[in-house]
């Protein structure tokens, strides 16, 4: 059982509460084929407590759905009964259901993703294509990590349920040489175990990324789990880690993708997503996300999109690259209420470690590199967090940073100013335009940091009035 109270801009509603309650309603479902009763007491115990909240925090709208465990169940509808005693208007969504909300999830935080979406609950497990924005038709199978147990024989009656599941779908013969995108608490739970088997450098989740082949060893190390891996997740949650790797790895057998993607975003979001507006689904999240947090911190207005097309001229960015310039740079002012010994810190910390989504962990090391050099600092804290990138991005980013620097000394962070100078290169050289009659604008500061990025490019910097 879980609540999630959201509030911000519609493309991108930023989660300001999240309550989760282990119920266990999927328990034993397979062998009684009803709810068990400490379960039912549990969620309804919970159902009170999230009905008394949304009350005193005045939520205008509130959705509550049912998934596998109350559609199974053959007390399930009594269940629905006294959940809208409580007060809540109960939706038992349909395996279809589940399954398309769990892709629109996926791609409402992961714009691009294109492969096999699975959705691993207590009671089910939902698999269906995602491509080109769109979902396709997809398939409910009684596989949960609360109805199995990691027995061989738990695992010859699961890969029986999924062969003959698979065999009446052509999800098979899709999946091949595709990314395996895994939605579910019990899953994160095993990217968690990763990371820190593998020393991650940064233990963020969401687009979280291994090979296809990791599967058999998630399995190995959960089996034997040593002792500094079994704080990866909550105790509940590493309770189901033996089913959870189990179902991976026969997926992976079954499936043979190429990567395996976690996404942090499933159900609730998708929810969210499929109410949108088709232009409000095409909105970049990143930059959405970006531009709400950087909105409430700027001294004088955001002008973010400003700053970036300030730079732009200097550098020659693909898109991908591009989208990060301007992310980082709808930030750049985000720090300014810290202590100057801090600001670089506090931008760092955000880029890296923020609630973004649709941005993978090189993208966040990227944005942080901007920051760090926007704020006055060559290098990041944690040196292998270069691992995470290609050669020459964290350079690119660091001149993106110096520039931010520059343009916000000049401009004091006023936009007025933005627009009446530019940046460009003259002759292999970097150039700072100004007005005639404005040259007092440059400053000593200003002299400094444009020389500054100048050295940034291995190029000479000069000054220029128009």
């Amino acid at each position: 059982m879980r609540l999630v109270v959201y509030a911000g801009p519609a493309r991108i509603p930023a989660p300001i509460f999240n309550e989760k309650v282990l119920a266990g309603l999927g328990a034993g479902l397979e062998q009684s084929g009803r709810l068990p009763k400490e379960g039912r007491h549990k969620a309804l115990a919970a159902l009170q407590r999230f009905r008394l909240l949304v009350d005193h925090m005045k939520v205008k709208e509130t959705r509550v759905v049912a998934t596998a465990a109350i559609r199974d169940a053959v007390d399930g509808a009594d269940f629905v009964k006294e959940v809208e005693r409580i007060g809540f208007q109960c939706d038992v969504l349909s395996a279809e259901q589940e399954a398309e909300f769990a892709g629109e999830g996926v791609l409402s935080g992961i714009p691009g993703a294109d492969g096999i979406v699975g959705d691993l609950g207590g009671g089910s497990l939902e698999l269906l294509d995602v491509s080109g924005g769109e979902t396709s038709a997809g398939i409910s199978v009684p596989l949960g990590v609360l109805r199995l147990d990691s027995s061989p024989s738990g695992e010859r009656e699961a890969r029986r349920i999924l062969k003959t599941a698979l065999k009446r779908s052509t999800i098979r013969e899709q999946s091949r040489g595709r990314c395996f995108y895994m939605v579910g608490g019990s899953w994160r739970a095993l990217a968690r175990i990763d990371m820190l088997a593998t020393d991650f450098p940064l233990p963020i989740t969401h687009q979280y990324r291994m090979r296809a082949g990791r599967a058999k060893e998630l399995r190995r190390l959960v089996r034997a789990l040593d002792p500094r891996l079994s704080d990866a997740a909550a105790p509940a949650r590493m309770a189901t880690a033996p089913v959870a790797s189990m179902l991976l790895e026969l997926l992976v057998d079954e499936l043979e993708p190429s990567h395996l993607v976690v996404s942090t975003y499933g159900i609730r979001e998708g929810l969210l997503y499929s109410a949108l507006k088709p232009a409000q689904r095409k909105l970049d999240p990143l930059i959405e996300e970006a531009r709400e947090a950087g909105g409430g911190e700027h001294r004088f207005g955001q002008h973010g999109d400003l700053l970036d097309a300030w730079i732009a001229p200097l550098f020659d960015d693909e898109p991908v690259m591009q989208r990060l310039r301007l992310a980082s740079c709808l930030l750049a002012d985000v720090a300014w209420q810290a202590n100057a010994n801090f600001r670089a810190d506090r931008g760092i910390e955000m880029a890296l470690h923020g609630n973004w989504v649709a941005v993978n962990p090189a993208g966040r090391v990227i944005m942080a590199q901007a920051l760090c050099a926007s704020f006055g600092r060559d290098r990041l804290p944690e040196p292998r967090l270069a691992q995470l990138c290609k050669e020459g991005d964290l350079q690119r980013a660091h001149c993106w940073g110096v520039a931010m620097r520059l343009g916000q000394r000049l401009s004091g962070g006023v936009a007025s100013v933005l627009k009446r100078t530019s940046l460009d290169w003259n002759n292999g050289a970097v150039q700072l335009s100004v007005r005639r009659g404005e040259e007092a604008l440059i400053g000593d500061q200003v002299k400094r940091r444009l020389i500054r990025l100048g050295q940034a490019f291995g190029a000479e910097a000069v000054l220029a009035t128009t």
